[in-house]
């Protein structure tokens, strides 16, 4: 399999080839962000409000889960550039490429996750008549703004969820429907470890939902079946070595 001519693949890269997320940064008009400028300002920005409405709230309980949640978020991010771009360097099929990125169902499921734990925060956790979450973090009268950022934050976290289900599911799929030269498989096992990164990085969130046990067997049960698909993927990978 060929590589195409480099304008050829710029130009699939800005239209087509690359996940939502890095779509956004890279139309913002007027600004020219390397990856690691995105992320720092991605970081920095939230954890700025997290600590400036900590102080105007005196939520100060609030600051250290909020700030595991946004670094999280931020090791997503880490992790779908290098994600995005080690796979973009391979020789894959047009079809591949196109189904991981293209089909946007990332989003998709992102907005599953994300409904789900809404749900799941201001309807079951209500009715099983203890102390919320969200109580036991922000009291009984949480601020708006300080919810709504809470909320922003968690999208962020399920968007990247989302993103890390379909990258593992996409990545099994390649393994079992294409073959592949040594180079392009070492490339692609660098992928999946990547996403295993994120699994990983995902039960700092543990600590802070112990008592919470739905959402401690979601996370959990996201990390090991992400961690499971995705070695999988890399075990499985039919390899033409005389390519």
């Amino acid at each position: 399999m060929s590589r195409a001519p480099r304008d050829v693949r710029v130009s699939r890269t800005q239209f087509g080839e690359t996940w939502v997320y890095e779509s956004i940064v890279g139309a913002l008009p007027g600004i020219d962000l390397t990856d690691g400028e995105a992320i720092a300002l991605q970081l920095g920005l939230f954890e700025v409000f997290v600590v400036f409405f900590a102080w105007a709230y005196d939520l100060w309980q609030a600051v250290v889960p909020g700030t595991i949640a946004v670094g999280v978020a931020a090791i997503g991010s880490v992790v779908m550039l290098r994600m995005g771009r080690t796979t973009r360097e391979t020789n894959l099929p047009d079809a591949y490429t196109r189904l991981l990125f293209g089909s946007s169902i990332e989003v998709v499921l992102g907005v599953l996750a994300f409904v789900a734990l809404v749900t799941h925060l201001f309807v079951y956790d209500t009715l099983q008549g203890e102390t919320t979450l969200l109580v036991s973090v922000f009291g009984r009268e949480p601020p708006v703004v300080v919810v709504y950022l809470t909320l922003l934050v968690l999208w962020d976290l399920c968007y990247r969820i989302g993103t890390s289900w379909w990258a593992a599911i996409v990545s099994v799929w390649g393994s079992w429907r294409y073959t592949v030269d040594p180079a392009t498989a070492r490339t692609l096992r660098i992928a999946d470890g990547w996403n295993v990164l994120f699994g990983v990085a995902q039960v700092a969130l543990v600590p802070f939902i112990l008592d919470q046990s739905v959402l401690l067997m979601a996370v959990g049960g996201h990390v090991v079946a992400v961690t499971v698909v995705s070695m999988v993927a890399a075990v499985t990978l039919d390899v033409d070595e005389s390519a």
